[in-house]
């Protein structure tokens, strides 16, 4: 397996199926050419797209900054075979290089396979916290 950031719309194209739904287009450019944005990708022995994992970093003034693991996703065929562990570790890798003092995610309390990932790559629970939200589109 190997692991690269993209910085091409086709790439993201091709790694369609570990999306939600389809990348819209102007979406993907729009995160692609934010230097703050992070879309990394697993590879399998055979060049397919088995992974992937967006960060963004975000900055504070009295803080500094940090990542927040935005998504995460595993092709079902490469589930539990250390693909989401090492994508999470090479986000950190990238945080860290990128002089982030911390790295966040957030995940519904009942989703077991993410909590076992993040905690296998070495994530401490915090705390119990209320997420609100906003519908922008209304």
């Amino acid at each position: 397996m190997r692991i690269e950031r993209v910085t091409a719309e086709a790439d993201v194209h091709r790694a369609a199926d570990l999306f939600d739904t389809a990348p819209i287009e102007s979406v993907t450019r729009r995160f692609l050419s934010d230097p703050t944005h992070h879309l990394l990708l697993a590879y399998d022995d055979a060049d397919r797209p088995v992974g992937m994992i967006t960060g963004v970093e975000t900055t504070h003034p009295d803080k500094g900054t940090e990542m927040l693991i935005y998504e995460l996703g595993v092709a079902p065929v490469a589930r539990l075979q250390g693909v989401g562990s090492a994508l999470v570790d090479a986000m950190a890798e990238l945080a860290r290089k990128n002089g982030c003092y911390g790295m966040w995610v957030a995940t519904e309390s009942d989703n077991k396979a993410a909590l076992a990932t993040y905690r296998r790559a070495g994530a401490d629970e915090e705390m119990t916290f209320t997420l609100l939200s906003w519908d922008l589109t209304k």
